[in-house]
């Protein structure tokens, strides 16, 4: 038996299936023509209401880092004048510290500058004398 023969077979079975295949594709989609139309005003308002809701979010969101901002930039001012106020009290500090004023603060108070110097050797100091009752 040749191959030839089963040829009508084989056309009549690829109609069979083309057949049955768009059979059901058309079951997967819903049929329509029930009049049960999908509503193009909904869809527009639908649409519309995400939008206008998207937007206002939009609003709001960049509403609140807008006054994140303005208060990053007072903080920020804050902080220069605070970092300005501790310099002019270092300079200050190192003013009134330094041996120029503390010699005239010293005569001020009546104290007179010392015309022999005494100095405190610190290495004698930290070794251990024996002393003769000891040892």
């Amino acid at each position: 038996m040749a191959m030839t023969a089963f040829a009508p077979a084989i056309a009549r079975s690829r109609e069979i299936i083309a057949e049955k295949s768009s059979q059901v594709a058309l079951k997967l989609v819903p049929d329509i023509s029930e009049g049960k139309q999908a509503n193009r005003k909904f869809f527009a308002t639908f649409v519309s209401f995400a939008g206008i809701s998207g937007l206002l979010f939009l609003l709001f969101i960049n509403t609140l880092l807008a006054q994140d901002a303005f208060t990053l930039t007072h903080l920020k001012l804050q902080a220069k004048m605070v970092s300005d106020e501790r310099e002019a009290i270092a300079r200050q500090i190192d003013k009134q510290s330094s041996p120029e004023a503390l010699a005239k603060a010293a005569v001020r108070l009546g104290m007179k500058p010392s015309e022999t110097p005494t100095f405190l050797n610190v290495d004698e100091a930290l070794t251990p004398q024996t002393s003769p009752t000891n040892g």
